[in-house]
């Protein structure tokens, strides 16, 4: 043994022998440093909340063996420790070691990336410092969220994925957005998922929006750059600006103070919080509305018609006994918004209506409306169509709209047409239309075999009321004289495509089979709230999503975030599938707009066969709303969902802070890799970040906007 060792020895003096035995040493304590450095440090993300029900989250750990450690749970700022178990610590401790590996993976590509943008994207860079895009130092927003998704034909329909609602049934929510055959599959193949939605890295600088509009800033709407002659500063069609604008919009010039609460918001509202010049002069001419100290008022059954829009109301029932408010008639369009009695009126008897504020006037209405807690939605209507599927209305209402329905080869009718159900009703009231117009409307109707049902002027009014009837069957269709004939439409021309589609001048067929949509009447109220047709596929799918929310909102949002729901009236459903959340809601004094994004399944037919309220839009652009429009945003795995479309996912939130009105609320549910960078964008916008809470892989986050400005 000794002449082994001395031979060992003689031969370590070697530099080979020697070089070896220190390269190994080395290693050996580096493998002691890692095990030691994973058994001590702490988890550092700060959405690590961890407790046993993701839905349940109002309850304590009901078992003491399964307590979580080092975790808490943080409700309105305040922290509660929930307790610890080695357990729990040595599955965490993986759970790290995984996530520290996935994080290495991403330092190693994000060097290459952000270079190349530096040299593609300093042109973008330039244009979005005119927008008053915020100073990002030490990352950048664009590139790293992977390519932009390609869009599809109309609404851009595709098949859908996993991740949609987290919580109850992984296995069922993965297949729950997938479309099973129900919708065209449209549009593009998806790019598969790369990089991240937010850099963790960014830090955010903010400034003010500086804008013709000022405090009441819609960008695709408001024109910015004005030059030559032009005057008007509004868009006969929506047009975003190049670059989504990275800028907030401030607060109005006399301040905002919170809204009246529902229901006294339908007799009075705060006028500074819609103050504007043309309104100022629109309320000295109106006895519907009055300035009333520091608020406008609303004088019950006072409206634009004279008697009394009950006095009205019960003129139309009186003309078509068929149509019974609140019970075959629940989903109800008033172009125009005018003072917003017809559908406060409805309200009372179950209706839901959704006004269409037309941005072809100066008036502001609609941001009237939605101050007063009524569903309203603006867009222009020019040559585009608007952003509903088809055949979800049960009645157009037009009353002293501005709309030339004869103009232009009918195409507003037309479009009006397409958004009717089959077996519809169009009601025109109006006053003293010249002798041409008319006679352009009547012959207009002909042409599409709309059947007027009844034409009264009424005595008291001074109004002249028709209303019509769209044909249920393609009958009258084969019946028309070639002398007013308008096409039917090809096809290949897709009814419920909406989103940047040009209105046609053509007639979509009646659908006739049992299995296809609009060949029935739905279920009365509120029957048809959880009635499903024969046309829907898989319906087990949306029984399940309707309980899935149900126990979400019961026994999760309405007691377990802190929310005063008593201050909630506007609320958004920023992805919404079946509409279970607005379902869940129903019972609160509430009204939810539904929003399915263009490259979703398109559900947004179901939702109005339901009952509900909502429309198509690309969130990479902005929403056709006034700012401080809602009082509550829910975003259930919105971002993981927009990895590959919009180029810069933090305008997301930005566009967020613009809709929600100071005091406002917005529940988000994502992936803790989302919702860690994202607490600190809505810190940087000095959010209140009210709590937060995962469970394995998933998150959710509750803050409360205030009234910060830069």
């Amino acid at each position: 043994m000794a002449v082994a060792a001395a031979r060992f020895g003689r031969q370590a003096k070697r530099p080979y022998w020697g070089f070896c035995i220190k390269m190994t040493a080395v290693a050996v304590m580096g493998l002691c440093f890692i095990f030691v450095w994973t058994m001590f440090t702490s988890p550092s993300n700060s959405v690590s909340t961890r407790i046993e029900s993701f839905d349940n989250i109002e309850q304590p750990p009901g078992s003491r063996s399964k307590r979580v450690s080092s975790s808490e749970r943080k409700v309105n700022g305040t922290s509660v420790a929930l307790g610890g178990g080695h357990e729990v610590k040595s599955e965490e401790r993986e759970k790290k070691e995984v996530a520290n590996t996935k994080k290495e993976r991403v330092k190693k590509k994000l060097p290459e990336k952000v270079s190349k943008e530096k040299q593609l994207g300093s042109k973008e860079k330039e244009k979005e410092k005119e927008d008053e895009e915020p100073e990002v130092v030490d990352g950048k927003e664009e590139g790293l969220d992977g390519e932009d998704e390609g869009e599809g034909e109309g609404n851009g329909n595709a098949e859908g994925e996993g991740d949609l609602i987290q919580g109850v049934d992984q296995e069922f929510e993965e297949k729950l957005e997938d479309d099973g055959g129900e919708s065209e599959k449209r549009g593009k193949k998806r790019n598969k998922i790369k990089g991240l939605v937010f850099d963790p890295k960014a830090h955010y600088h903010w400034k003010s929006c500086s804008t013709r509009s000022k405090h009441n800033y819609i960008p695709c709407i408001d024109i910015e750059v004005v030059s030559g002659r032009l005057q008007q500063y509004r868009h006969t069609e929506r047009s975003c600006p190049p670059s989504p604008p990275m800028c907030l919009v401030p607060l109005p010039p006399d301040g905002y103070d919170p809204p009246v609460h529902w229901p006294e918001s339908k007799e009075k509202i705060l006028y500074k919080n819609v103050e504007h010049p043309k309104l100022a002069a629109f309320v000295k001419e109106h006895t519907w509305v009055m300035e009333s100290g520091e608020y406008l008022t609303f004088p019950q059954n006072q409206s634009e018609i004279k008697g009394g829009v009950l006095h009205y109301l019960e003129s139309i029932e009186e003309m078509v006994p068929d149509l019974e408010w609140g019970k075959n008639i629940r989903v109800v369009l008033d172009i125009g918004c005018t003072d917003s009695a017809f559908g406060a009126s409805l309200l009372d008897k179950d209706v839901l209506t959704l006004s269409l504020g037309l941005k072809d006037d100066l008036v502001d209405l609609a941001q009237v409306s939605l101050e007063r807690g009524f569903p309203t939605v603006v867009s222009p209507f020019g040559n585009r169509r608007l952003a509903f599927p088809s055949g979800v209305f049960d009645v157009i209402h037009c009353s002293g709209c501005t709309v030339p329905w004869h103009s232009n080869g009918g195409k507003h009718l037309l479009e009006m047409n397409r958004i009717l159900r089959p077996g519809g009703y169009f009601i025109l009231s109006t006053k003293h239309d010249s002798f041409e117009a008319e006679e352009a409307v009547n012959t207009l109707m002909v042409s599409i075999c709309w059947n007027i049902l009844a034409h009264k002027t009424d005595e008291v009014s001074d109004v002249g009321v028709k209303i019509y009837k769209k044909p249920d069957s393609n009958d009258l269709y084969t019946m028309r004289r070639k002398k007013h004939w308008i096409p039917l439409c090809k096809g290949n021309d897709n009814p419920d495509a909406a989103w940047y589609v040009p209105v046609t001048t053509c007639l979509h067929t009646i659908p006739s089979g049992i299995e296809e949509r609009g060949s029935e009447w739905p279920e009365e109220w509120p029957n048809r709230l959880e009635r499903y047709p024969d046309w829907l596929n898989d319906k087990d799918k949306l029984i399940a999503d309707t309980k899935h929310w149900k126990d979400i909102v019961d026994k999760s949002y309405l007691i377990g975030l802190g929310i005063d729901w008593s201050s909630i009236r506007n609320v958004m459903d920023m992805k919404a599938i079946y509409g279970g959340f607005a379902a869940a809601l129903l019972q609160q004094k509430v009204w939810v707009m539904n929003v399915v994004p263009v490259h979703a399944p398109d559900t947004l037919p179901f939702i109005f066969e339901r009952g509900l309220v909502g429309t198509y839009h690309d969130w990479c652009e902005s929403f056709g709303t006034y700012p401080r429009s809602y009082d509550l945003l829910h975003a259930d795995h919105l971002f993981s969902r927009l990895k590959n479309r919009c180029k810069q996912p933090a305008s997301i939130v930005v566009e967020m802070d613009r809709i929600l009105r100071p005091g406002g609320w917005a529940i988000i549910r994502d992936k803790v890799e989302i919702l860690d960078p994202l607490e600190g964008i809505l810190k940087s916008l000095h959010w209140d970040i009210r709590m937060t809470y995962a469970q394995q892989k998933e998150g959710i986050l509750c803050a409360q906007k205030t009234t910060w400005r830069p």
